[in-house]
C-alpha cells in the first residue's frame, strides 16, 4: 500500500501555516511513502487528521452550490455556464453526466480518506502508538467528518452506497455487490448509530497539538462540532428531544472535559452594544436611530463584521465551525470566482425572491426592509453582488480588491444563529412553542419576564427541565445574572419587529414557517437552504413546501419552464440528483 506525496499531509500542513512537515512526518526523501512509514506516532496521527480536513475543504464549492443554487435564494447571472443553469432550475437529469457540480466522487474521496485514517487509528491504538485519550478525540473527529459528508450525500442524492472500508480504488464504491445502495432512512439510522458510538464528543483538549493557533487562526473552530452534527441528525430523524439535547450542549459551550464553562457570550446571541456598535447586530449610531445615514455597515463593527473581523471574542461568540482559505499557503477562496464582480467571474447573484423577503421586513425604527440585505448584498451598476464570501477580499463600497494577490476567505459551516434556529425548530416540534418563539424573536428575558415585578428570582427563566431550562435572570433586587441574560433573540439582533402569531391554536406551524423563513433572511447563501426545504417537506409530507419556493424563484427570474419544474418537484424522488460519476 503506497501513498504519494506523503499522503498529502505535508501540503495540508503547509496550507495551514505549520512551518515544518518533518516535525510530523520524519520520512525518507523518497517519491512514495510506504505504509510502515506512516501512522507511527501522535505526530503522524495529527498529520492524518489535518490531511483529511485539507481534502474536506475541497467540498466547499459543491456544498454551497448544491444547497443554495438548487433552492430559492441564489440564482445565475448571464455569465453562468449551462451546468450552473441546470442546477439553478433543478433540471438535472441522468443524462447530465458531464456536470462537474453534481458528481458525488469528491464526497467519496473524503469518505475513503476517513475510512483509511479510522482503520489505521484503530491499529495505532491496538499497538499503543497513541494513548486512549489521544485516540478517542482523533477517531471521533474523523468519524464526525465522515458522518457529515454522508449526511450531505443523503440530502442531495437520496439513496447512496454506504462504504466503511478503506478501498484501493475509488471505483469500488460502485460495486453494488459489496456496497449496495441504501435508502436515506437507513443511511440516517447508520449515521446516528455511528455518532452515538463515538467515544468522545467534546472539543480537542486545550493542551493538544491540534489546538495550536496557526497563522493567526485558532484551530478550535476549525474542527467539526460533534454536538451540532448530532442535533442535525436527530432533527432529520424527527427525534426532537434528543435533537434539542445535542444542540443545547453546543449552545451551553461545554469545554473539552464536558464541563459547562458558564460563558455569558459564546453562542448566546449576545445583545447589542448601544454605545459603540462593537457587536454582531444590525444597528445605527446611538440616539440617531431614525437617521438611516448612521446605519452601521462595517467590516469591524455590527452584523456584517462576523464575516471578516479578526478572530476576537465576538467572532468566537458566533462561529461554531468555519474553515479558512489562506492564499499565503496556496488555498485561495474559491467563492471569489462565483460572486466577485471584480477579480471574479460573477456567475451567481441573489434571487429576486430573497430580495423580496428582506424587503417585506420592518425594522424597529420603521425602515421598511431588513438591514441584513444591505450587509449581504451590494449593488454595483444595478448588479446585485453577494458579499458574505468576499469581504476579506474586496472593499465593501467599491467591491474592488483590497489586495488582488490576497484571496483569503472562509467556508462558513455553522454559527450561533443557525444553532438557535435549529434548536428552536426542535423545541417547537416538542411542544415548547413559547421557548421557540422567544429564541426566534426578542430573546428569553423579555418573554419570561413580568415588568411589574422588581424581584426577578422566579422570573426571566423557563422553569423547564433539560434541555429547555434557560436562566436569563437580570435582577437588581437581589442582584443576579443568569447565564442567558444577554440573549437577544435572532430578530431582535437584526433590529426587526417580532413576528405575530395570528392563530395561537396553530402556533406550531406558524412558528416553524417563521423559523425557516428566518433562516433565509439570516443565513442566505451560507449553505443551509436546500436542506431546510427538504427536511420540512419530508417531515410534513408536503412536496409543495419545497416546490412552491423553487417555483417562486424561477418565475420571478423569468424562467420559461418554471411551472413544469414545480410539477417535477411535486414528486419527492425528483428532489435528488442522479448518482453517477464519469
Amino acid at each position: 500500500m503506497k501513498r504519494k506525496t506523503l499522503y498529502g499531509v505535508c501540503l495540508a500542513f503547509s496550507l495551514w501555516g505549520l512551518s515544518s512537515c518533518s516535525k510530523f512526518l520524519d520520512v525518507e526523501p523518497e517519491e512514495v511513502l510506504l505504509k510502515e512509514q506512516m501512522y507511527r506516532n501522535i505526530f503522524d496521527a495529527d498529520a492524518a487528521v489535518i490531511g483529511v480536513y485539507g481534502k474536506f475543504l475541497g467540498l466547499a464549492e459543491q456544498h454551497v452550490l448544491l444547497n443554495e443554487l438548487r433552492a430559492d435564494l441564489l440564482t445565475v447571472t448571464p455569465q453562468a455556464d449551462p451546468y450552473l443553469h441546470e442546477i439553478n432550475s433543478n433540471d438535472v437529469t441522468a443524462m447530465s453526466a458531464n456536470n462537474p457540480y453534481i458528481n458525488p466522487r469528491k464526497f467519496y474521496e473524503v469518505i475513503l480518506a476517513c475510512n483509511d485514517v479510522l482503520t489505521n487509528f484503530n491499529a495505532m491504538r491496538d499497538d499503543n502508538k497513541m494513548d486512549i485519550d489521544q485516540y478517542n478525540s482523533r477517531y471521533s473527529d474523523i468519524m464526525g467528518i465522515r458522518t457529515w459528508v454522508y449526511l450531505q450525500l443523503g440530502i442531495h442524492y437520496g439513496n447512496v452506497p454506504y462504504v466503511t472500508d478503506p478501498l484501493e480504488s475509488m471505483d469500488d464504491v460502485l460495486d453494488n455487490n459489496k456496497y449496495p445502495i441504501i435508502a436515506f432512512e437507513q443511511l440516517l439510522s447508520n449515521l446516528i448509530r455511528d455518532m452515538e458510538n463515538i467515544p468522545y464528543k467534546g472539543l480537542y483538549p486545550d493542551d493538544e497539538s491540534l489546538r495550536l493557533a496557526v497563522d493567526g487562526f485558532n484551530l478550535e473552530r476549525f474542527f467539526i462540532n460533534k454536538y451540532t452534527l448530532l442535533g442535525d441528525l436527530y432533527l432529520w430523524n424527527n427525534d426532537y428531544l434528543k435533537s434539542a439535547d445535542a444542540y443545547k450542549r453546543a449552545m451551553t459551550y461545554y469545554d473539552n472535559k464536558g464541563n459547562d464553562t458558564w460563558n455569558f457570550d459564546y453562542f448566546k446571541l449576545k445583545e447589542r452594544s448601544v454605545t459603540n456598535n462593537n457587536d454582531l447586530s444590525i444597528g445605527y449610531a446611538r440616539f440617531r436611530e431614525q437617521d438611516i445615514r448612521t446605519f452601521v455597515n462595517s467590516k469591524t463593527l455590527g452584523w456584517r463584521s462576523m464575516f471578516s473581523r479578526s478572530q476576537d471574542a465576538l467572532w468566537n461568540s458566533e462561529w461554531v465551525w468555519t474553515m479558512p482559505f489562506a492564499s499565503n499557503f496556496g488555498q485561495t477562496n474559491p467563492f471569489i470566482r462565483y460572486f466577485a464582480i471584480n477579480g471574479g467571474e460573477y456567475l451567481l447573484k441573489p434571487s429576486k425572491e430573497v430580495i423580496d423577503l428582506w424587503d417585506e421586513q420592518e425594522q424597529w425604527n420603521g425602515v421598511p426592509y431588513d438591514g441584513r440585505k444591505l450587509l449581504s448584498v451590494t449593488n454595483v451598476d444595478d448588479r446585485p453582488v453577494i458579499t458574505k464570501y468576499t469581504d476579506e477580499y474586496a472593499d465593501i463600497t467599491t467591491l474592488l480588491p483590497v489586495d488582488e494577490y490576497n484571496r483569503n476567505g472562509k467556508w462558513f459551516l455553522y454559527r450561533a444563529a443557525k444553532l438557535h434556529l435549529r434548536f428552536a425548530e426542535a423545541a417547537n416540534r416538542d411542544a415548547k412553542h413559547k421557548l421557540a418563539y422567544a429564541l426566534l424573536n426578542n430573546g428569553l428575558r423579555g418573554n419570561y419576564d413580568d415588568p411589574t415585578q422588581t424581584d426577578k428570582t422566579d422570573l426571566m427563566q423557563t422553569h423547564l427541565p433539560w434541555p429547555y431550562d434557560f436562566d436569563a435572570r437580570m435582577g437588581a433586587n437581589p442582584y443576579f445574572r443568569g447565564i442567558w441574560h444577554r440573549n437577544e433573540g435572532i430578530r431582535s439582533r437584526a433590529y426587526l419587529q417580532s413576528r405575530v402569531i395570528e392563530n395561537p391554536a396553530d402556533s406550531l406551524m406558524h412558528i416553524e414557517n417563521y423559523l425557516i423563513e428566518e433562516g433565509a433572511l439570516e443565513l442566505a447563501f451560507e449553505g443551509s437552504r436546500w436542506e431546510d426545504l427538504v427536511r420540512i417537506a419530508r417531515r410534513r409530507n408536503d412536496p409543495a413546501f419545497l416546490a412552491d419556493k423553487v417555483y417562486e424563484k424561477l418565475s420571478k427570474e423569468g424562467v420559461g419552464n418554471a411551472s413544469a419544474i414545480r410539477s417535477k418537484l411535486m414528486q419527492p424522488e425528483n428532489w435528488y440528483l442522479p448518482f453517477r460519476w464519469e
